[in-house]
């Protein structure tokens, strides 16, 4: 039998559960009005027909059953979004961790060579793809002019089916200055005196980068894949943008324009969710997609803080 509490001491945990959520109010309510509601709404809206103009009506899985079975887009977006996680996360991620390594072995100009690397991911993305899409157009770039003098083959990159991906690939490479200073901030930061004890076992360069860099960088290549996986998922503005700029086609212009251009090659689902959705007013359908997105990143985030040790080697 549970003795009673005093009425001293209830108002005493009053007051502390007041205070608590006082200072917990701002998170709470960014919470609650930036992912709480809007999460509960897609999630309602997916099992309604809704156009935006007139009241939502159920359906129940009517929109599951259209996004999966009968809109050939959404397998094609679906496969081009799996395609750039896969590579794009994978090279972000070598390259930045190798552009930190050397410029932290620069003995003279590493000030120098870090701007140098940081300054195009300041650039707007839509500069930056536009940019782009002129320095390798086919026809007049001076990329394919300058490999044409070399003699090598001069690819279609962003008008090209076969090389629309990869040429989105580079653009994003380009712009690897934001994981270069975390993974530069993160090798400064390994104790000296490890690789000292290292070597004087007699361990060589990749030994010691082996068993005494990576254990201590493995939550920080954990991060840039996490962080990427989601942001790759969310691929909307160079991909559009490039295939408008490559297409001859300018936003605005009255110009018909079908995204994924090339032949679908640039089609991501975040495209899709946009073109079904506030295009074609099928708000319903958009929202099945977004929540897709949702499960998928969810789902491949806690894989990998699952398989942390078999993705970037063990502690």
């Amino acid at each position: 039998m549970s003795l009673p509490v005093p009425p001293a001491l209830r108002r005493k945990r009053r007051r502390e559960l007041s205070t608590a959520v006082g200072f917990l109010s701002p998170w709470l309510i960014g919470f609650a009005v930036f992912f709480a509601y809007p999460l509960i709404s897609t999630v309602y809206f997916s099992f309604t027909h809704y156009d935006g103009f007139n009241a939502p009506t159920f359906v129940g899985f009517k929109n599951y059953t259209y996004i999966l079975t009968k809109n050939a887009d959404f397998w094609q977006a679906a496969r081009n979004t799996v395609w750039l996680v896969v590579v794009m996360v994978a090279l972000r991620t070598v390259f930045g961790l190798g552009i930190g390594q050397l410029i932290v072995k620069i003995r003279s100009g590493a000030g120098f060579f870090r701007t140098a690397f940081y300054l195009p991911y300041l650039a707007p993305p839509v500069a930056a793809t536009i940019g782009f899409a002129f320095l390798f157009n086919p026809g007049t770039g001076p990329v394919n002019h300058f490999l044409g003098e070399l003699g090598l083959p001069q690819p279609g990159w962003f008008t090209s089916p076969t090389w629309s991906k990869p040429s989105l690939v580079l653009l994003t490479l380009w712009g690897i200055g934001d994981l270069m200073v975390i993974f530069m901030a993160s090798l400064l930061d390994v104790p000296t005196e490890q690789y000292e004890a290292a070597s004087l076992d007699g361990a060589n360069s990749f030994q010691r980068w082996r068993y005494v860099t990576l254990p201590n960088i493995t939550p920080i290549i954990m991060f840039a894949v996490v962080t990427g996986v989601i942001q790759t998922m969310q691929f909307y503005t160079q991909a559009i943008v490039a295939g408008q700029v490559a297409s001859g086609v300018v936003g605005n212009s009255g110009q018909p324009f079908q995204p994924g251009y090339p032949s679908g090659s640039t089609w991501t689902l975040p495209q899709l969710v946009y073109n079904i959705g506030f295009q074609n007013f099928d708000y319903g359908s958009a929202c099945v997609i977004s929540i897709i997105l949702f499960v998928v990143a969810m789902a491949f985030t806690a894989l990998l803080m699952r398989r942390r040790a078999g993705l970037v080697g063990e502690d």
